[in-house]
């Protein structure tokens, strides 16, 4: 988001082989080199400190005789040369799909599916093994099918992929970190690079924070959409940031990520699926499985503009979800992952899945955690929170299992003043700063821990003080700019007058949520406990000065960012009205739904 398929078979004894990464370098009837398989200093880390295993499909060349039906094998890689050798055997009871139909492989690894034009074919990778990652990181898993190519458009989409090949494999390598039932599942929002200067920036921010982690080898890394801002030439540039990664990375579209040329409702993404994969998919870890849904439709009108998207499935890709989770085990967590939000707390009554109903139902009795991205800001919805925008959905009943909302790679567009590590401030719409969500799974317990940019898991908390002065200055300069500001003085002074007219001590908890506490101490004494401002029992959203996170605004006023005027995790709590003149301490301790506590100290002082 952003603001403002008869053909004879070869008669060679052994089919000739092509990856499905090199197809795309036949140019002018020449086959250039295929990337290495070997393995790199980059490569993520699998199990006894080898690198990850690279590689790509296998796509066998040579005309199918059936052009109806694709076939294939799923194997396991041993000597990990992407294609099947005699002792190496197909692997049972794999999932693969065409992107509407989804299939099991029999005892020997095969599969058949139905063939269309314009299909992905991917495999789900299986817990115990990891597809096989490009030299970026990219996790190697799909196969498209287009024989005449995309139409014209500016990014390219798909090349002519000609006739259905002879089988499509697809290798898998064995995975202690996949078999594990502990998984750390990184979530990324909405990287959205416009230009050079801000793909910098994303390097120098989180992708270097990733770079300087290990723990999600196994799961590795998902960036839920808004790969890029408008230009696709930049999708390249991204591939390298995932080089720096320590785990798989994968993709999903978002309304930014779009090829705005392709106007009938089949090519959107087709740049996208050319240089990142499918538009949509599922993959296990542990005992969860990872659906990646793709929630962005276009165009809603033609001519169309950039903003003629709106929020479904469709209904191959809603067939599809219904397969797919018939597949899966009663006994596994599913972490369903889109680009918008199923539906979230800051746009209540709009940015709502059109068939969210139908998902719902899909779900129904399982163990599931939705993320999605898109707005820019964080949100931990939990079960049984309820907004008035949402009761048409859901029902009185609330939300039917948790719904986050991961802070965006990009922060509020790269916003703000730039600090001296090379990254802008881009305080979000929320006050949340930038950052990823990992998800620490333990069998089918699910934890979600955010990850500041820069920063480390301490860092939870923003504590300032609401003060009928701050919400003047709030009301004198709302109108204006952002950035264009004067900077609000001494925002940790308030005088007596001040702290007998409402002056709050405030806390933007930024994964806090229903379940949640805040407590707060003043100058030692008794723990008192803060009032969330949302309740998230069924109301609107409260927007305004005083419902706002003043540390958030008095950096976006000033230095430029979001505007934080709503919140579902600030929490307040009024000074007392006799606080006596001088310096005063306040410590705060907030709990989150998991009972880990974070604390901040705030010294501020009253006068006279």
């Amino acid at each position: 988001m952003h603001p403002n398929v008869p053909l004879r078979k070869p008669l060679s004894s052994r089919p000739a082989r092509l990856t499905a990464s090199t197809l795309a370098l036949i140019v002018g009837g020449v086959l250039l080199s295929p990337a290495a398989t070997a393995t790199s200093d980059s490569a993520p880390v699998d199990a006894g400190g080898t690198a990850a295993y690279q590689g790509a499909v296998d796509v066998v060349i040579g005309a199918d005789e059936n052009q109806n039906v694709l076939d294939g094998t799923v194997f396991n890689d041993k000597n990990r040369n992407s294609k099947q050798d005699t002792n190496e055997p197909g692997v049972a009871g794999v999932t693969v799909s065409n992107g509407r139909d989804v299939v099991s492989t029999d005892e020997q690894g095969r599969y058949e599916l139905p063939a269309f034009n314009n299909m992905t074919v991917f495999v789900t990778q299986p817990r115990g093994y990891q597809v096989p990652v490009d030299g970026d990181n990219v996790a190697q898993f799909s196969y498209n099918h287009l024989p005449e190519g995309s139409p014209e458009l500016k990014y390219g989409g798909i090349a002519p992929t000609g006739a259905l090949p002879d089988a499509v494999n697809f290798p898998l390598a064995q995975s202690k970190l996949t078999q594990s039932p502990e998984q750390h599942c990184v979530i990324g929002a909405d990287v959205q690079t416009y230009d050079q200067e801000e793909v910098e920036f994303a390097k120098a921010g989180v992708f270097a924070d990733l770079a300087a982690r290990d723990d999600y080898a196994g799961c590795g890394a998902l960036f839920i959409g808004d790969v890029v801002g408008d230009d696709l030439s930049l999708f390249s540039q991204t591939r390298e940031l995932t080089g720096m990664l320590n785990g798989p990375a994968r993709f999903l579209p978002g309304n930014h990520d779009l090829d705005f040329d392709a106007l009938d409702g089949e090519h959107e993404f087709d740049t996208f699926r050319a240089k990142l994969g499918p538009e949509y998919y599922s993959y296990d870890a542990g005992k969860a499985h990872v659906v990646a849904l793709s929630t962005i439709e276009y165009p809603t009108k033609v001519p169309a503009k950039k903003s003629n998207y709106t929020y479904g499935l469709g209904e191959r890709q809603l067939e599809w979800l219904r397969n797919d989770i018939a597949q899966v085990p009663q006994n596994k967590v599913i972490v369903l992952a889109s680009h918008s939000p199923l539906l979230e707390f800051f746009y209540s009554n709009s940015h709502t899945t059109k068939q969210l109903k139908e998902i719902y139902g899909i779900l129904e009795g399982r163990e599931v955690i939705a993320l999605g991205g898109h707005t820019h800001m964080s949100e931990n919805l939990r079960k049984g929170d309820l907004m008035a925008g949402w009761m048409d959905e859901v029902g009185e009943q609330g939300l039917p299992f948790t719904h986050l909302t991961v802070p965006a790679v990009s922060g509020h567009w790269y916003g703000g003043r730039v600090v001296e590590e090379g990254y802008p401030t881009s305080i979000q719409r929320d006050g949340t700063p930038p950052g990823v969500v990992t998800l620490d799974i333990m069998n089918t317990d699910v934890t979600e821990r955010f990850t500041v940019r820069g920063g480390d898991e301490s860092q939870q908390l923003a504590v300032g003080l609401n003060s009928p002065r701050y919400r003047t200055w709030y009301a004198e300069n709302v109108g204006k700019p952002r950035g264009s500001a004067p900077e609000f003085g001494n925002p940790l002074t308030v005088s007596q007058e001040e702290v007998a007219n409402q002056t709050w001590l405030t806390t933007n908890f930024y994964m806090g949520s229903t379940g949640s506490t805040v407590e707060a101490k003043l100058d030692g004494g008794e723990t008192v406990p803060a009032t969330r401002t949302q309740q998230l029992q069924g109301e609107t959203v409260r927007v305004g000065a005083e419902w706002s996170d003043p540390v958030a605004i008095q950096e976006q006023f000033v230095h430029g960012g979001g505007l934080a005027d709503r919140s579902m995790h600030l929490w307040r709590l009024e000074l007392p009205t006799d606080l006596a003149v001088g310096e005063h301490t306040a410590e705060v301790t907030a709990t989150d739904v998991h009972g880990r506590e974070f604390t901040e100290t705030l010294t501020f002082e009253v006068t006279e």
